[in-house]
C-alpha cells in the first residue's frame, strides 16, 4: 500500500495528473514532461501540504476554540507548537477516487460529526484535464439536520523549475492580511506602497510570503488571475483569499517552488466570521480554481458557486 492510497492518472494530450485516496488530494501535474506542481513521489508520504484539500477550514484556528449556533467546539491542536489547529479535518482521510475518463476524476468523502466539528459534510471533488488546462471543482454538502460552518482551500505549489528569486510574480490583490508569530490575522493592509504590492508583475526577490492576499482584482470572465512565471492559476468568485507561501522554513520546498493556495476565507474565520460560509442543513456551495499551462491563453470557465 503506497503512502497516499490509491493513485488515478488523468490524461489529456501532452498533460498528467494524479489524484490520491488520501486527502483526495493532487500529488502531480505536468505538461509535456515538465512539472507545474511541485509534487511528491508515489513511494512517499505528503510533506508541506503539496496539493493537499483543506476543509472545513483553511488556514489556522487560534486555539481549535470556536463558537457556532450558539454551542462551543474545540478542535485538537494539530500545530501544537503555535497551539493552532490547521487546515480543516481531511487531509489523512480516505476519500473515494474513481476515474469517470481519461482526463477526469471525481474524489468524493463523507466527513462524520466528531468532536469540535460536530457536523456532516458530503464532499465532492472533481478534477478535469482539457486544452484548457486543469480544473479543480468543490462541491460541499451540508448532509447533518442544522446549520454548519464552512470553508475551503487547496495547497499546490508551483514550480516553473527555478528558484523562485528571480521569477515574475503577479497578484492582483489590493489588500493584504498581516499575521502574527502564530500564524493569525492582525490586521489587513493596503499593498500599495509595500513589498507585498505585486499587482504589477516583478520579480519575487528576496521577499519572504506567507500572507494571504484578498481584494481580488477580476477579469471580465469573472476569474482572478495569479501569475508565476509562464504559469496562471485562476480562482472563481467562492476564493475571495489566497495564501501566497514562498516555502521559507520548509527544508525541502523554502524558495524553490510557490505555494498558491486559494480559500473561501482566512485563517481563524470560525472565530472571526470573515468570509465563513453558512451552510443550512441540505444546502451545497462550489468553487472552482485551476491553471492554465504555460503558453496557452486560454482559460477554463469556472462554473458560478452556488
Amino acid at each position: 500500500m503506497l503512502p497516499s492510497g490509491r493513485q488515478v492518472e488523468l490524461v489529456a494530450g501532452d498533460q498528467r495528473a494524479v489524484v490520491v485516496e488520501v486527502g483526495g488530494g493532487l500529488r502531480t501535474y505536468t505538461v509535456g514532461g515538465d512539472d507545474v506542481l511541485d509534487g511528491y513521489a508515489a513511494g512517499a508520504m505528503c510533506s508541506g501540504g503539496r496539493g493537499q484539500v483543506l476543509i472545513p477550514w483553511p488556514n489556522r484556528l487560534e486555539d481549535g476554540a470556536y463558537e457556532f449556533g450558539g454551542r462551543a467546539n474545540r478542535l485538537p491542536l494539530s500545530e501544537a507548537e503555535k497551539h493552532n489547529a490547521i487546515h480543516g479535518l481531511v487531509r489523512w482521510s480516505s476519500w473515494d477516487v474513481a476515474a469517470a475518463g481519461p482526463g477526469r476524476a471525481v474524489a468524493e468523502h463523507l466527513l462524520h460529526p466528531q468532536p469540535g466539528y460536530p457536523y456532516s459534510l458530503a464532499l465532492r471533488i472533481e478534477y478535469s484535464l482539457s486544452e484548457e488546462g486543469l480544473r479543480v471543482e468543490t462541491t460541499a454538502t451540508n448532509a447533518g439536520p442544522e446549520p454548519c460552518p464552512y470553508g475551503a482551500g487547496q495547497h499546490p505549489y508551483l514550480t516553473v523549475g527555478a528558484a523562485i528569486d528571480g521569477v515574475e510574480l503577479r497578484v492582483p490583490a489590493r489588500t493584504v492580511i498581516r499575521s502574527d508569530e502564530r500564524s493569525l490575522p492582525l490586521a489587513a493592509l493596503p499593498v500599495e506602497g509595500s513589498e507585498l504590492d505585486f499587482r504589477v508583475p516583478r520579480p519575487v526577490g528576496a521577499t519572504v510570503l506567507d500572507h494571504a492576499f484578498t481584494d481580488l482584482e477580476h477579469d471580465g470572465d469573472g476569474l482572478a488571475r495569479i501569475v508565476f512565471g509562464n504559469l496562471t492559476l485562476w480562482v472563481d468568485a467562492a476564493y475571495g483569499y489566497v495564501m501566497v507561501f514562498s516555502g521559507d522554513g520548509i527544508p525541502d520546498l523554502a524558495r524553490r517552488s510557490l505555494a498558491v493556495e486559494p480559500m473561501t476565507c482566512p485563517a481563524n474565520a470560525f472565530r472571526s466570521g470573515e468570509g465563513l460560509i453558512r451552510l443550512e442543513a441540505g444546502e451545497s456551495f462550489t468553487s472552482a480554481w485551476g491553471i492554465t499551462p504555460a503558453g496557452n491563453p486560454h482559460v477554463a470557465s469556472a462554473a458560478a458557486p452556488m
